[in-house]
């Protein structure tokens, strides 16, 4: 009987012992199944969160990196724009300055080369009395104004310019242009042979002498009539200038017969003196140097257009722009959304069933605020107005 007994026990333990090292053989496998789901799991997790940031990083990089292309691709016009007009507006200071300086200079000269021409009267009488050397120093004064006007640029001369009519070529001493095609003719006269008698005639006879050069000089305005450069000669006044190479030739040609200037106003022929010839070109320049300006003007209301067009093509691509930095945050969004509504849960899930990760989830993945804000104004004024150029604001932080 106790030996059954100890049999019975023996066989119970035996039995109990085989349960018991079954339930811990279990138990291990379980235990190395959860360790090993456990590690399954972080790795997947982590390699899926690692491919999705490097699929946002590496579609924001190409985005950002074509955006930045483009974006300086545009400035880079805008800068070679902005340093034309730099350099013209230096060119321009360049210009005025030059013109101030060379203004000074002309009436200094003018004063010297009036001076040296009451000097010169006295010394030339001699050589003057040829008419061919008369001619000659006629034209030489006419050029000397020209130079003190500043106007050589403007003027061609007889070697330059000839026209013909009724069979017979003319030949004016000078040609002025104006702006717009315009021009103006210029004849030098030195009908002065009584003139050089006179001084140094008696008293008695001197007055004869003066009056015969004012009438030599009214047949001279007759004859510079006859021609009618005005008709010969397209956008042409419809007068000549009569240059008399001497103040004191003008002086002494009024004074003998006052009604000279009325009969060469009959005429369509201006009497001048050089100081007269001279402010006459000064005014032309005047006019040309307005038409500079005027050009200039033109130049940089160009530029300032193509300026306002290319700011105003810069500007859209800037709210286009911004438009796709917005559209790439929200898809970045998307994938946090996505990640959170469908990956997480299920993790979540495993852990809610005694699986223990090395580390713990996030609660919740951040997602990315908009990088952009509206513009303050999108819209570039018109040309009329005053430019007002838009901004758009960019978040610092985001």
């Amino acid at each position: 009987m106790v030996v059954g007994l100890l049999i019975g026990l023996l066989v119970g333990a035996g039995a109990v012992w085989l349960v018991l090292r079954a339930r811990l053989v279990a138990a291990d496998v379980a235990l190395r199944s959860e360790r090993e789901l456990s590690a399954r799991f972080d790795a997947l997790a982590a390699d899926a969160l690692r491919k999705n940031n490097e699929t946002f990083l590496e579609l924001a990089s190409g985005r950002l990196g074509q955006k930045e292309q483009a974006v300086e691709q545009l400035v880079r016009p805008l800068q070679d724009l902005l340093g034309k007009m730099a350099d013209h507006a230096e060119s321009l200071e360049r210009s005025r300055r030059q013109d101030y300086g060379a203004l000074s200079r002309s009436v200094r000269d003018l004063a010297t080369t009036s001076e040296r021409w009451r000097s010169e009267t006295a010394s030339l009488a001699t050589a003057l009395r040829s008419s061919e050397v008369r001619g000659a120093w006629g034209q030489m004064q006419l050029r000397n104004a020209v130079e003190t006007a500043g106007m050589l640029a403007y003027c061609d001369f007889e070697e330059e310019v000839h026209t013909s009519s009724d069979g017979r070529s003319y030949r004016p001493d000078m040609v002025v242009r104006l702006p717009g095609g315009r021009r103006v003719i210029v004849d030098a006269k030195t009908p002065i042979r009584a003139l050089l008698d006179a001084l140094n005639a008696p008293d008695s006879q001197r007055d004869a002498l003066i009056a015969d050069y004012a009438r030599h000089v009214r047949e001279h305005v007759k004859q510079l009539s006859a021609k009618s450069y005005w008709q010969q000669f397209d956008d042409t006044p419809d007068f000549v200038v009569m240059f008399l190479p001497g103040e004191g030739f003008y002086r002494t040609a009024i004074e003998a017969d006052p009604s000279l200037l009325e009969a060469g106003g009959k005429e369509r022929v201006v009497l001048a003196s050089p100081m007269i010839l001279i402010s006459m070109l000064r005014t032309i320049a005047a006019v040309w140097n307005e038409e500079k300006v005027a050009e200039s003007a033109r130049v940089v209301n160009e530029l300032g257009t193509q300026l306002y067009e290319r700011l105003t093509t810069m500007t859209e691509h800037f709210v286009s722009l911004g438009k796709r930095l917005d559209g790439a945050v929200q898809d970045y969004n998307k994938t946090v959304g996505s990640f959170e509504r469908r990956v997480l849960p299920q993790a979540r899930k495993l852990a809610e069933h005694g699986v223990r990760p090395k580390k713990p989830l996030p609660e919740e993945l951040t997602a990315v605020e908009h990088a952009t804000q509206p513009p303050q104004t999108l819209e570039l004024p018109k040309r009329n107005e005053t430019p007002a150029l838009p901004v758009a604001v960019i978040d610092d932080a985001a």
